[in-house]
């Protein structure tokens, strides 16, 4: 085997070095893959939080970035790197209602039988701020039917109608309005809610329906307070992004 001699020069003034010799076929390097896309989906601060703590990273540039607004369904897209298909990202902000909120069915015009209402008020104590309203509600609903039928009994004549008498009975045995105090919208403090019960009435078959004007009223009021908030906000952290409103 013959040997082969090799120089290494060391630079000036360098007193200790250590030298790997390796042999075989170098290590193969991982091939380089294009980077990850961020997509990232959150409430209505999700925009602001992800620039404030983004921003000075060099993860993107202002200039390359977008924020696109729509008011009517109250969201906020951010584009990031635009013109890069590589290094594109998406963050989206939205004001959505609180699970809590679309259960109860508030102006969604979902049918409650009254013992299901019952039940379900009487598992959701937390959400009124009176314990001792809750648990009338439970018991008034939970023996709804059987208290509207008993006074059938007594107010049907031989000429009157019963279909009728149940209608009004009914209707006049509903339980009265209540409070509520949760939140409309995920990521946002409770509201103080008045809610009302309806009553669809088919035959002897019986449905409530709870509404409330003041969630409604909170809704528009919101809506357009938030965006204007979160675009003063983001104008601070970001001032060069171009916002565009749809």
């Amino acid at each position: 085997m013959n040997a082969e001699r090799l120089q290494i020069n060391f630079a000036e003034k360098t007193e200790k070095a250590e030298i790997i010799i390796r042999e075989g076929a170098a290590v193969k390097e991982l091939e380089p893959k294009p980077p990850i896309k961020t997509v990232v989906k959150g409430v209505i601060g999700t925009v602001a939080e992800y620039l404030s703590k983004r921003v000075s990273t060099g993860q993107f540039t202002q200039e390359r970035s977008r924020l696109i607004v729509n008011r009517d369904d109250v969201t906020l897209k951010l584009i990031i790197n635009e013109d890069d298909e590589y290094k594109i990202g998406f963050i989206e902000g939205r004001l959505e209602f609180h699970p809590k909120f679309k259960e109860f069915g508030i102006n969604d015009s979902k049918l409650w039988t009254p013992r299901e209402l019952g039940l379900f008020f009487k598992m959701n104590r937390a959400f009124f701020p009176d314990r001792k309203v809750n648990m009338q509600l439970v018991a008034d609903l939970t023996n709804f039917i059987g208290t509207v039928n008993s006074r059938i009994e007594k107010s049907v004549s031989e000429t009157g109608s019963k279909s009728d008498i149940f209608a009004q009975t009914v209707n006049s045995n509903l339980p009265a309005g209540f409070v509520l105090q949760i939140p409309i919208f995920k990521g946002m403090k409770p509201e103080t809610l008045e809610v009302e019960t309806f009553a669809k009435v088919d035959g002897r078959d019986v449905a409530l329906v709870l509404i409330s004007p003041g969630a409604l009223q909170t809704l528009e009021e919101i809506r357009d307070s938030v965006i204007d908030e979160q675009l003063t906000l983001i104008r601070e952290i970001a001032p060069n992004i171009a916002i565009i409103e749809e």
